[in-house]
Protein backbone atom coordinates (compact mmCIF):
# COMPACT_ATOMS: atom_id res chain seq x y z
CA UNK A 1 0.00 0.00 0.00
CA UNK A 2 1.41 3.68 -1.05
CA UNK A 3 2.27 5.60 2.09
CA UNK A 4 0.63 8.48 2.85
CA UNK A 5 2.13 9.99 5.34
CA UNK A 6 5.83 12.17 4.13
CA UNK A 7 6.53 15.70 5.11
CA UNK A 8 6.95 17.95 1.59
CA UNK A 9 9.88 20.46 1.66
CA UNK A 10 9.82 23.58 -0.24
CA UNK A 11 8.51 27.06 -0.93
CA UNK A 12 4.58 26.57 0.28
CA UNK A 13 1.64 28.53 -0.88
CA UNK A 14 -2.35 28.61 0.50
CA UNK A 15 -5.19 29.69 1.22
CA UNK A 16 -7.20 29.94 4.76
CA UNK A 17 -10.96 30.71 5.67
CA UNK A 18 -9.81 34.38 5.39
CA UNK A 19 -9.11 34.21 1.94
CA UNK A 20 -5.78 35.32 3.12
CA UNK A 21 -2.67 34.35 0.76
CA UNK A 22 -0.04 32.43 3.47
CA UNK A 23 3.50 31.86 1.90
CA UNK A 24 6.38 30.03 3.67
CA UNK A 25 9.59 30.11 2.36
CA UNK A 26 11.24 26.63 2.72
CA UNK A 27 8.75 25.06 4.60
CA UNK A 28 7.91 21.91 5.51
CA UNK A 29 3.75 20.02 4.63
CA UNK A 30 3.04 17.29 6.86
CA UNK A 31 0.70 14.60 5.26
CA UNK A 32 -0.56 12.30 7.81
CA UNK A 33 -2.46 9.38 6.75
CA UNK A 34 -4.31 11.15 3.48
CA UNK A 35 -4.54 14.25 5.38
CA UNK A 36 -2.49 17.80 6.44
CA UNK A 37 -1.05 18.14 9.70
CA UNK A 38 0.17 21.71 8.67
CA UNK A 39 2.99 23.98 7.70
CA UNK A 40 6.02 24.22 9.67
CA UNK A 41 9.50 26.77 9.13
CA UNK A 42 10.99 23.76 11.18
CA UNK A 43 9.76 20.23 10.99
CA UNK A 44 8.38 19.29 14.74
CA UNK A 45 10.20 16.53 16.23
CA UNK A 46 7.10 13.87 15.67
CA UNK A 47 7.39 14.03 12.19
CA UNK A 48 11.28 13.62 12.16
CA UNK A 49 10.59 9.83 10.87
CA UNK A 50 8.23 10.55 8.01
CA UNK A 51 9.89 10.33 5.00
CA UNK A 52 10.81 13.87 3.31
CA UNK A 53 10.66 15.12 -0.48
CA UNK A 54 12.84 17.64 -0.71
CA UNK A 55 11.28 20.39 -3.38
CA UNK A 56 13.31 22.69 -1.60
CA UNK A 57 13.18 25.68 -4.58
CA UNK A 58 9.80 25.25 -5.78
CA UNK A 59 6.08 26.52 -5.60
CA UNK A 60 3.85 23.67 -3.39
CA UNK A 61 0.17 24.77 -3.91
CA UNK A 62 -2.96 23.20 -2.89
CA UNK A 63 -4.57 21.29 -5.70
CA UNK A 64 -7.07 23.28 -8.32
CA UNK A 65 -11.08 22.76 -8.13
CA UNK A 66 -13.07 22.52 -10.93
CA UNK A 67 -16.55 23.06 -10.24
CA UNK A 68 -17.99 22.61 -13.28
CA UNK A 69 -16.94 20.82 -16.30
CA UNK A 70 -18.29 18.97 -19.13
CA UNK A 71 -16.46 16.12 -20.13
CA UNK A 72 -17.86 14.70 -23.61
CA UNK A 73 -16.95 18.14 -25.01
CA UNK A 74 -13.42 18.12 -24.20
CA UNK A 75 -12.74 16.65 -27.64
CA UNK A 76 -13.85 19.71 -29.34
CA UNK A 77 -12.72 22.57 -27.22
CA UNK A 78 -11.72 25.29 -29.28
CA UNK A 79 -14.47 25.24 -31.79
CA UNK A 80 -17.55 27.31 -32.33
CA UNK A 81 -16.31 30.25 -30.14
CA UNK A 82 -18.41 32.59 -32.40
CA UNK A 83 -21.73 31.46 -30.91
CA UNK A 84 -24.08 32.17 -28.21
CA UNK A 85 -24.65 29.13 -26.35
CA UNK A 86 -28.32 27.79 -27.38
CA UNK A 87 -26.86 28.26 -30.90
CA UNK A 88 -23.48 26.51 -29.73
CA UNK A 89 -25.31 23.63 -28.34
CA UNK A 90 -27.18 22.47 -30.92
CA UNK A 91 -24.19 23.37 -33.56
CA UNK A 92 -21.36 21.69 -31.26
CA UNK A 93 -22.34 20.51 -28.24
CA UNK A 94 -25.13 18.29 -28.60
CA UNK A 95 -24.01 16.40 -31.76
CA UNK A 96 -20.60 15.75 -30.19
CA UNK A 97 -22.37 14.72 -26.75
CA UNK A 98 -24.45 12.06 -28.98
CA UNK A 99 -21.41 10.22 -30.29
CA UNK A 100 -21.10 9.11 -26.61
CA UNK A 101 -23.63 5.90 -27.44
CA UNK A 102 -20.52 4.53 -29.41
CA UNK A 103 -18.98 2.83 -26.08
CA UNK A 104 -15.42 2.65 -28.18
CA UNK A 105 -15.45 6.60 -28.81
CA UNK A 106 -16.16 7.30 -25.73
CA UNK A 107 -13.24 5.43 -24.36
CA UNK A 108 -10.79 7.04 -26.86
CA UNK A 109 -12.29 10.33 -26.28
CA UNK A 110 -12.46 10.00 -22.44
CA UNK A 111 -9.04 8.18 -22.20
CA UNK A 112 -7.59 11.71 -23.33
CA UNK A 113 -9.44 14.01 -20.79
CA UNK A 114 -8.95 11.66 -17.98
CA UNK A 115 -5.15 12.12 -18.89
CA UNK A 116 -4.95 15.28 -19.78
CA UNK A 117 -6.67 16.46 -16.44
CA UNK A 118 -4.10 14.29 -14.60
CA UNK A 119 -1.57 16.06 -15.47
CA UNK A 120 -3.42 19.50 -14.81
CA UNK A 121 -3.22 21.10 -11.26
CA UNK A 122 -6.86 19.85 -10.88
CA UNK A 123 -7.14 17.47 -8.16
CA UNK A 124 -10.98 17.95 -8.12
CA UNK A 125 -14.11 18.03 -10.08
CA UNK A 126 -17.65 18.15 -10.72
CA UNK A 127 -18.35 16.89 -14.13
CA UNK A 128 -21.20 16.51 -16.49
CA UNK A 129 -21.14 13.49 -18.73
CA UNK A 130 -23.67 12.17 -21.14
CA UNK A 131 -27.37 10.60 -21.19
CA UNK A 132 -25.15 7.62 -21.54
CA UNK A 133 -25.11 4.69 -18.46
CA UNK A 134 -22.46 2.89 -20.11
CA UNK A 135 -20.32 5.59 -21.08
CA UNK A 136 -20.59 7.56 -17.49
CA UNK A 137 -19.93 4.83 -15.41
CA UNK A 138 -16.75 4.22 -18.05
CA UNK A 139 -15.68 7.97 -17.32
CA UNK A 140 -16.16 7.24 -13.85
CA UNK A 141 -13.67 4.59 -13.69
CA UNK A 142 -11.35 6.36 -16.32
CA UNK A 143 -11.18 8.86 -13.58
CA UNK A 144 -10.42 7.04 -10.76
CA UNK A 145 -7.40 5.44 -12.21
CA UNK A 146 -6.07 8.44 -13.05
CA UNK A 147 -6.31 9.54 -9.02
CA UNK A 148 -8.79 12.02 -9.74
CA UNK A 149 -11.56 13.00 -6.69
CA UNK A 150 -15.02 14.55 -6.92
CA UNK A 151 -17.76 13.90 -8.88
CA UNK A 152 -19.50 13.29 -12.40
CA UNK A 153 -22.93 13.15 -12.97
CA UNK A 154 -25.27 10.91 -15.90
CA UNK A 155 -27.48 13.96 -17.69
CA UNK A 156 -30.98 14.10 -17.08
CA UNK A 157 -32.95 15.65 -20.54
CA UNK A 158 -36.54 14.60 -21.81
CA UNK A 159 -37.25 17.55 -23.68
CA UNK A 160 -36.07 20.18 -25.55
CA UNK A 161 -32.72 18.22 -27.41
CA UNK A 162 -32.13 16.76 -30.38
CA UNK A 163 -34.12 12.99 -30.88
CA UNK A 164 -30.12 11.13 -30.11
CA UNK A 165 -30.09 12.81 -27.20
CA UNK A 166 -33.44 13.42 -25.90
CA UNK A 167 -34.38 10.44 -23.32
CA UNK A 168 -38.23 8.82 -24.36
CA UNK A 169 -39.74 10.60 -21.17
CA UNK A 170 -39.23 11.32 -17.18
CA UNK A 171 -39.86 7.57 -16.30
CA UNK A 172 -37.02 6.03 -18.43
CA UNK A 173 -35.16 8.94 -17.60
CA UNK A 174 -35.69 8.34 -13.94
CA UNK A 175 -34.56 4.21 -13.99
CA UNK A 176 -31.53 4.85 -16.26
CA UNK A 177 -30.64 7.07 -13.42
CA UNK A 178 -31.32 4.67 -10.90
CA UNK A 179 -29.68 2.01 -12.77
CA UNK A 180 -26.65 4.14 -13.13
CA UNK A 181 -26.68 5.03 -9.61
CA UNK A 182 -26.69 0.75 -8.65
CA UNK A 183 -23.91 -0.03 -11.35
CA UNK A 184 -21.41 2.79 -9.09
CA UNK A 185 -22.57 2.37 -5.86
CA UNK A 186 -19.72 0.22 -4.70
CA UNK A 187 -17.23 0.63 -7.98
CA UNK A 188 -15.73 3.83 -7.20
CA UNK A 189 -14.78 5.80 -4.14
CA UNK A 190 -13.22 8.66 -5.42
CA UNK A 191 -15.46 9.59 -7.97
CA UNK A 192 -18.77 9.92 -6.83
CA UNK A 193 -21.89 10.64 -8.46
CA UNK A 194 -23.79 13.94 -8.47
CA UNK A 195 -27.39 14.50 -9.78
CA UNK A 196 -27.15 16.56 -13.38
CA UNK A 197 -30.63 18.05 -14.51
CA UNK A 198 -29.12 19.27 -17.56
CA UNK A 199 -30.52 22.46 -17.30
CA UNK A 200 -34.17 23.24 -16.50
CA UNK A 201 -35.33 23.79 -20.26
CA UNK A 202 -33.85 20.07 -20.41
CA UNK A 203 -36.64 18.19 -17.72
CA UNK A 204 -40.00 18.11 -18.02
CA UNK A 205 -42.01 19.08 -14.34
CA UNK A 206 -42.61 15.12 -14.59
CA UNK A 207 -38.54 14.05 -14.73
CA UNK A 208 -37.88 16.71 -12.04
CA UNK A 209 -40.53 15.18 -9.65
CA UNK A 210 -38.24 11.89 -10.27
CA UNK A 211 -35.59 13.04 -9.71
CA UNK A 212 -36.54 14.56 -6.96
CA UNK A 213 -37.27 11.29 -4.76
CA UNK A 214 -34.50 10.02 -6.31
CA UNK A 215 -32.05 12.69 -4.85
CA UNK A 216 -33.68 12.39 -0.92
CA UNK A 217 -33.69 8.64 -1.58
CA UNK A 218 -29.35 8.58 -2.44
CA UNK A 219 -28.29 11.46 -0.88
CA UNK A 220 -27.27 13.17 -3.65
CA UNK A 221 -25.52 16.43 -4.31
CA UNK A 222 -26.77 18.83 -7.34
CA UNK A 223 -25.33 20.50 -10.47
CA UNK A 224 -26.81 22.43 -12.84
CA UNK A 225 -26.50 25.86 -15.33
CA UNK A 226 -28.42 28.88 -13.85
CA UNK A 227 -28.76 32.29 -15.60
CA UNK A 228 -26.36 32.05 -18.17
CA UNK A 229 -27.46 33.62 -21.12
CA UNK A 230 -29.73 36.23 -21.96
CA UNK A 231 -31.71 34.03 -24.71
CA UNK A 232 -31.56 30.84 -21.87
CA UNK A 233 -33.48 32.79 -18.98
CA UNK A 234 -36.22 34.48 -21.21
CA UNK A 235 -36.55 30.37 -22.51
CA UNK A 236 -36.88 29.32 -18.52
CA UNK A 237 -39.29 32.48 -18.04
CA UNK A 238 -41.54 30.81 -20.99
CA UNK A 239 -41.31 27.01 -20.20
CA UNK A 240 -41.75 28.20 -15.92
CA UNK A 241 -43.77 30.79 -15.73
CA UNK A 242 -44.74 29.76 -12.19
CA UNK A 243 -41.20 30.22 -10.89
CA UNK A 244 -40.64 33.41 -9.63
CA UNK A 245 -37.17 33.52 -11.59
CA UNK A 246 -34.90 30.47 -12.54
CA UNK A 247 -33.53 29.15 -9.79
CA UNK A 248 -36.55 29.30 -7.92
CA UNK A 249 -37.73 26.48 -10.41
CA UNK A 250 -35.11 24.37 -8.73
CA UNK A 251 -35.72 25.46 -5.79
CA UNK A 252 -39.50 24.42 -6.41
CA UNK A 253 -37.92 20.42 -6.74
CA UNK A 254 -35.38 20.95 -4.19
CA UNK A 255 -32.30 21.34 -6.13
CA UNK A 256 -31.27 24.77 -4.33
CA UNK A 257 -29.50 24.03 -1.77
CA UNK A 258 -31.14 23.43 1.99
CA UNK A 259 -30.61 19.72 2.02
CA UNK A 260 -29.24 19.37 -1.23
CA UNK A 261 -25.59 20.31 -2.06
CA UNK A 262 -25.79 22.37 -4.44
CA UNK A 263 -23.68 24.06 -7.29
CA UNK A 264 -24.44 25.58 -10.34
CA UNK A 265 -22.47 27.19 -13.45
CA UNK A 266 -22.64 30.98 -14.16
CA UNK A 267 -25.09 32.88 -12.70
CA UNK A 268 -24.61 35.99 -15.08
CA UNK A 269 -28.46 37.55 -14.62
CA UNK A 270 -29.22 36.47 -11.13
CA UNK A 271 -31.71 38.98 -9.59
CA UNK A 272 -31.71 40.43 -6.61
CA UNK A 273 -34.19 37.85 -5.39
CA UNK A 274 -32.45 35.00 -6.67
CA UNK A 275 -29.44 36.06 -4.78
CA UNK A 276 -30.87 36.02 -1.80
CA UNK A 277 -32.40 32.51 -2.49
CA UNK A 278 -28.93 31.59 -2.91
CA UNK A 279 -27.63 33.12 -0.21
CA UNK A 280 -30.22 31.65 2.27
CA UNK A 281 -29.86 28.16 0.88
CA UNK A 282 -26.35 28.06 1.12
CA UNK A 283 -25.61 27.26 -2.99
CA UNK A 284 -22.07 27.65 -4.39
CA UNK A 285 -21.55 29.52 -7.33
CA UNK A 286 -19.05 27.91 -10.17
CA UNK A 287 -17.84 30.83 -11.87
CA UNK A 288 -16.88 30.30 -15.70
CA UNK A 289 -15.00 33.58 -16.92
CA UNK A 290 -13.79 32.08 -20.21
CA UNK A 291 -17.15 30.00 -21.49
CA UNK A 292 -18.76 33.34 -19.97
CA UNK A 293 -16.30 34.96 -22.71
CA UNK A 294 -16.52 32.97 -25.59
CA UNK A 295 -20.49 32.45 -25.96
CA UNK A 296 -21.05 36.00 -25.21
CA UNK A 297 -23.01 35.30 -22.09
CA UNK A 298 -21.78 38.36 -19.95
CA UNK A 299 -19.90 38.98 -16.74
CA UNK A 300 -21.06 37.21 -13.54
CA UNK A 301 -21.01 39.88 -11.10
CA UNK A 302 -18.62 38.10 -8.62
CA UNK A 303 -17.85 40.74 -5.87
CA UNK A 304 -21.44 41.14 -5.00
CA UNK A 305 -21.84 37.24 -4.50
CA UNK A 306 -18.99 37.34 -2.10
CA UNK A 307 -20.29 40.44 0.10
CA UNK A 308 -23.17 38.65 0.28
CA UNK A 309 -21.60 35.80 1.53
CA UNK A 310 -22.42 33.47 -1.26
CA UNK A 311 -20.52 30.50 -2.19
CA UNK A 312 -17.93 30.94 -5.08
CA UNK A 313 -15.62 28.56 -6.67
CA UNK A 314 -14.29 28.37 -10.31
CA UNK A 315 -15.10 26.35 -13.65
CA UNK A 316 -12.91 25.49 -16.81
CA UNK A 317 -16.39 24.61 -17.94
CA UNK A 318 -14.49 22.81 -20.92
CA UNK A 319 -15.80 23.09 -23.41
CA UNK A 320 -17.44 26.62 -23.29
CA UNK A 321 -14.25 27.06 -21.92
CA UNK A 322 -11.28 26.07 -24.28
CA UNK A 323 -8.94 25.06 -21.44
CA UNK A 324 -8.71 22.52 -18.82
CA UNK A 325 -6.56 24.83 -16.75
CA UNK A 326 -7.94 26.30 -13.31
CA UNK A 327 -5.13 28.48 -13.30
CA UNK A 328 -6.84 30.10 -16.73
CA UNK A 329 -9.83 30.45 -15.34
CA UNK A 330 -7.81 32.29 -12.33
CA UNK A 331 -6.50 34.87 -14.17
CA UNK A 332 -9.56 34.87 -16.63
CA UNK A 333 -11.88 35.96 -13.52
CA UNK A 334 -9.20 38.43 -12.51
CA UNK A 335 -9.50 40.15 -15.99
CA UNK A 336 -13.27 40.13 -16.57
CA UNK A 337 -13.64 41.52 -12.90
CA UNK A 338 -12.10 44.26 -14.16
CA UNK A 339 -14.31 45.02 -16.92
CA UNK A 340 -17.20 44.54 -14.75
CA UNK A 341 -15.79 47.29 -12.38
CA UNK A 342 -14.88 49.41 -15.04
CA UNK A 343 -17.79 49.17 -17.21
CA UNK A 344 -20.59 47.57 -15.17
CA UNK A 345 -21.15 49.00 -11.35
CA UNK A 346 -17.72 50.84 -9.96
CA UNK A 347 -19.07 49.69 -6.58
CA UNK A 348 -18.10 45.97 -7.43
CA UNK A 349 -13.90 45.71 -6.71
CA UNK A 350 -11.99 44.04 -9.12
CA UNK A 351 -10.99 40.84 -7.59
CA UNK A 352 -7.51 40.94 -6.41
CA UNK A 353 -5.09 37.97 -7.18
CA UNK A 354 -4.82 36.31 -3.82
CA UNK A 355 -8.82 36.27 -3.92
CA UNK A 356 -8.84 34.77 -7.14
CA UNK A 357 -6.62 31.84 -5.97
CA UNK A 358 -8.56 31.29 -2.90
CA UNK A 359 -11.85 30.70 -4.95
CA UNK A 360 -9.67 28.48 -7.55
CA UNK A 361 -8.52 26.33 -4.30
CA UNK A 362 -10.90 26.68 -0.87
CA UNK A 363 -13.30 28.31 -2.07
CA UNK A 364 -14.00 25.86 -4.91
CA UNK A 365 -13.06 23.21 -2.49
CA UNK A 366 -15.64 23.39 0.20
CA UNK A 367 -18.02 22.08 -2.53
CA UNK A 368 -16.19 18.49 -1.96
CA UNK A 369 -15.64 18.84 1.87
CA UNK A 370 -12.44 19.77 4.01
CA UNK A 371 -10.30 20.39 0.55
CA UNK A 372 -8.33 23.02 -1.07
CA UNK A 373 -5.82 24.35 1.93
CA UNK A 374 -3.18 23.08 3.68
CA UNK A 375 -5.13 23.81 6.99
CA UNK A 376 -5.01 21.07 9.38
CA UNK A 377 -7.19 18.46 9.06
CA UNK A 378 -7.86 18.96 5.40
CA UNK A 379 -7.21 16.78 2.48
CA UNK A 380 -4.19 16.77 1.19
CA UNK A 381 -4.26 17.70 -2.60
CA UNK A 382 -1.39 19.48 -3.42
CA UNK A 383 1.02 20.29 -6.36
CA UNK A 384 4.44 21.04 -7.04
CA UNK A 385 5.79 23.66 -9.49
CA UNK A 386 9.10 23.69 -10.71
CA UNK A 387 8.69 27.52 -11.39
CA UNK A 388 12.55 28.60 -11.72
CA UNK A 389 12.75 28.32 -15.63
CA UNK A 390 10.09 31.44 -15.33
CA UNK A 391 12.05 33.40 -12.87
CA UNK A 392 16.06 33.18 -14.31
CA UNK A 393 17.17 36.58 -12.48
CA UNK A 394 15.83 35.45 -9.20
CA UNK A 395 14.47 38.32 -8.25
CA UNK A 396 10.67 37.62 -7.16
CA UNK A 397 9.22 37.48 -4.08
CA UNK A 398 7.11 34.03 -3.05
CA UNK A 399 3.62 35.83 -3.52
CA UNK A 400 5.28 37.26 -6.82
CA UNK A 401 6.63 33.70 -8.07
CA UNK A 402 2.99 31.93 -7.42
CA UNK A 403 1.31 35.06 -9.26
CA UNK A 404 3.79 34.67 -12.07
CA UNK A 405 3.17 30.37 -12.31
CA UNK A 406 -0.47 31.13 -12.51
CA UNK A 407 -0.58 33.81 -15.14
CA UNK A 408 1.54 32.07 -17.43
CA UNK A 409 0.00 28.67 -16.82
CA UNK A 410 2.76 27.00 -14.82
CA UNK A 411 0.78 24.23 -14.30
CA UNK A 412 1.32 22.71 -17.92
CA UNK A 413 5.23 21.96 -18.66
CA UNK A 414 6.00 22.90 -14.90
CA UNK A 415 4.02 20.77 -13.15
CA UNK A 416 6.47 18.10 -10.94
CA UNK A 417 4.28 16.31 -8.54
CA UNK A 418 0.81 15.90 -7.92
CA UNK A 419 -1.11 14.21 -4.86
CA UNK A 420 -5.02 13.74 -4.07
CA UNK A 421 -6.13 12.64 -0.51
CA UNK A 422 -2.37 11.92 -0.30
CA UNK A 423 -1.52 9.67 -2.92
CA UNK A 424 1.04 10.88 -5.76
CA UNK A 425 -0.53 11.03 -9.14
CA UNK A 426 1.84 12.58 -11.36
Amino acid sequence: MENRSFVLRGDICWSDRQKKLHCAQDAYLVCENGRCAGVFDALPQGYAALPLIDHRGKLVIPGMADLHIHAPQYAFRGLGMDLELLDWLQQYAFPEEAKYNDLEYAKAAYRVFADNLRRSATTRISAFATVHLDATVLLMELLEEAGIAGYVGKVNMDREAPDELREPDAAHSAALTVEWLQAVKDKCTSIRPILTPRFLPSCSDALLEKLQEIRKGWALPVQSHLSENPGEVAWVAELFPKAAFYGDGYDRYGFFGKDAKTVMAHCVYCTEEEMQRMQDNGVFVAHCPASNMNLSSGIAPIRRFLERGIRVGLGSDVAGGESESIFRAISDAIQVSKLYWRYVDSAAAPLSFEEAFYLATLGGGEFFGDVGSFLPGYAFDAVVLEDAPLNPLNTLSLPQRLERAVYLEADGKYLREKYVDGKRVV
